[in-house]
């Protein structure tokens, strides 16, 4: 039976994205499932899937997995030869430590600059907590790509790629100002198939949901 990931709205759920960039950058096999998100029968059709209410979800046969870290341990654990993580040790406890940041945190980001495919890139101003948020990315990722080499952040696309993909999303909407080896980074990563596919996919829905779209400084 085929793995299936159940995923929200591409233009608007980064917490989807990051699990599908992980299967698809890695050339897994899986069928997917996309349930719009805060619509009347929204809640009601994840349930179906998991207890959570919450996308992203995996479904491999009678097991539902569900949070997108979560999702991407198990993919790691299923699929080895598909080298999520690095090989080395201290690097794999490196990108899970990165992946679990982002996993955990970063709020002012996420709050002021909501991923947004279809917004046409402008600049936003920042707030200091969004700075320093920006700060706090850039230096990691810069200091990955120093390690390890690039051009992703552990030398080959991995979890770590898949878990800050929508960040990129959001410093190129946004227009965020980073430095040249950031930069390079976040290039490498739109590069992807895998991210022309969902990008595709984003600017074809039909759904929008008001409070994603900020154009203003309002917020």
């Amino acid at each position: 039976m085929a793995l299936r990931l159940v995923i929200g709205n591409k233009n608007y759920s980064s917490w989807s994205m990051r699990p599908w960039m992980a299967m698809k950058g890695t050339g897994m096999t899986f069928e997917e499932t996309v349930i719009p998100l805060y619509e009347p029968e929204s809640k009601a059709a994840i349930l179906r899937y998991s207890p959570a209410g919450k996308v992203p979800i995996l479904v491999d046969g009678d097991r539902q997995v569900w949070e997108s870290l979560a999702i991407i341990e198990y993919l790691a654990e299923k699929f080895p030869e598909r080298r999520l993580w690095p090989d080395d040790a201290g690097a794999r406890a490196h990108a899970r430590a990165i992946s679990a940041e982002m996993h955990a945190g970063f709020m002012p980001l996420r709050r002021h600059c909501p991923m947004n495919f279809r917004r046409q890139p402008k600049a936003r101003e920042l707030t200091a907590e969004v700075k320093a948020d920006v700060a706090r990315i850039e230096a990691m990722w810069t200091d990955c790509r120093k390690r390890y080499g690039g051009p992703f952040l552990f030398g080959s696309f991995g979890a770590a790629d898949a878990m800050y993909a929508p960040v990129i999303s959001r410093f190129h909407s946004y227009r965020v100002e980073v430095g040249a080896a950031a930069r390079d980074y976040v290039n490498a990563v739109m590069a992807l198939p895998a991210w022309h596919e969902w990008s595709a996919a984003a600017h074809a829905e039909p759904w929008t949901v008001p409070s994603f779209e900020v154009d203003d400084d309002s917020r």
